[in-house]
């Protein structure tokens, strides 16, 4: 095998990590499941044996002291945590890889302390492994080149427009993620952070990112009354972080379900929402409506959006809501994984249980649901009125 394309832990998405404290706090013993999904059409059974072979590498993978200093120098993870992490090592008899249905199937299953960090780096080596094989000529050099072009967009845009990085998960490979991120600190004062840790650490840049869909799934099954659940793993986020990481993932079920729980004290305590389904306008709208019901002025509010944009589309959200509550914007595959001709590849690894028992997302757009039990889902819809 060839150098491992993940070689620190480090190498995943900052809202993993926030998760793992808050898990390593208040559910250290919860078992999850989680599988892997292919949204477009193309098989991937190619890569099979090159994956686990990476799945071998990536376990043998330890946070570094000096890796520890930076996460404690981030004023986020408490001593305890920190204390887990430098003894921290993913195990790879959690993971199961094999063939299904001529399709690549994963399976990840233990205690969500332990799995929680696969997911990302998962994602990423998949994408490079499959983009290695499709593209094999395509190079970094070429994406800057896009790159370039979309910045001149940017050229008279105000200083109040300003996104991150998202693209870990979904990046064409990791050489051109680093090298799009080190244009942007380079040449783009719009660019304010990344989700990646990594990237954060060299660049000296904020890392971006609060909580997943997986910390509401999970909740659905760590409650006594499912119709609870979202009140539970928002107040539960507050307890863990009671003056940071307020931004709020708001489309696990939908968006009408989640303001319907998100009261005035919730709607305070939390600095802003994220979109990540259904259309953007829209959502924005409500969320400002929702604000003022409470007598709440959304300029004190942010906004983070975050489902599949380009820097235009960005844009266009972002001059549609000027002066009336502020945005920002987290792009990631088109520009991690934006070059020419090549086809960007829709894959997601998403929870299936809690505890031996079914969770599900609906979210507010239909080919993003994913849930395995109907009868489940039927009570899920039931309990949140839709």
């Amino acid at each position: 095998m060839q150098k491992p394309i993940i070689s620190s832990l480090l190498d995943t998405d900052a809202y993993k990590l926030n998760m793992q404290q808050a898990i390593f706090h208040h559910y250290p013993e919860v078992e999850v499941a989680a599988e892997f999904h292919c949204r477009s059409d193309e098989r991937l059974v190619d890569i099979e044996k090159e994956l686990k072979a990476e799945i071998r590498a990536l376990s043998q993978l330890r946070f570094t002291s000096d890796e520890i200093v930076y996460l404690s120098s981030l004023d986020l993870y408490q001593k305890d945590y920190l204390d887990f992490l430098s003894s921290f090592s993913l195990n790879e008899e959690n993971v199961s890889v094999s063939i299904y249905d001529d399709q690549l199937a994963l399976q990840i299953k233990g205690k969500w302390l332990d799995v929680i960090l696969w997911e990302v780096p998962l994602l990423a080596i998949i994408c490079e492994l499959r983009c290695n094989t499709v593209y094999p000529e395509s190079n970094a050099e070429q994406a800057i080149v896009l790159l370039k072009d979309k910045l001149l967009s940017l050229r008279s845009v105000g200083e109040d427009f300003h996104f991150v990085d998202f693209g870990t998960r979904r990046r064409f490979s990791k050489n051109v993620h680093h090298k799009i991120v080190d244009h942007l600190v380079e040449h783009c004062s719009h660019f304010v952070g990344t989700s990646n840790l990594w990237l954060a650490k060299q660049h000296n840049i904020p890392p971006v990112g609060t909580q997943a869909h997986e910390w509401f799934q999970a909740h659905q099954q760590l409650t006594g009354d499912l119709s609870d659940s979202q009140q539970l793993a928002l107040h539960r986020w507050l307890q863990e972080y009671p003056d940071k990481l307020g931004i709020a993932l708001t489309d696990c079920i939908n968006m009408d379900a989640f303001l319907n729980d998100f009261n005035h004290y919730l709607s305070q305590e939390f600095t802003g929402l994220r979109h990540d389904s259904g259309d953007p306008i829209n959502w924005g709208e409500k969320a400002i409506q929702h604000y003022a019901r409470f007598g709440i002025n959304p300029m004190d509010k942010t906004l983070i959006f975050s489902d599949g944009l380009t820097l235009d589309k960005a844009l266009e959200i972002h001059l549609h809501f000027t002066g009336r509550i502020n945005t920002s914007f987290g792009i990631g595959t088109q520009l991690t994984c934006h070059l020419p001709e090549v086809k960007t590849l829709n894959i997601v690894i998403k929870l299936i249980s809690c505890n031996e028992k079914p969770v599900a997302k609906i979210s507010d757009e239909p080919g993003k649901s994913i849930c395995k039990d109907d009868e489940y889902l039927t009570e899920l819809k039931k309990a949140f009125n839709i």
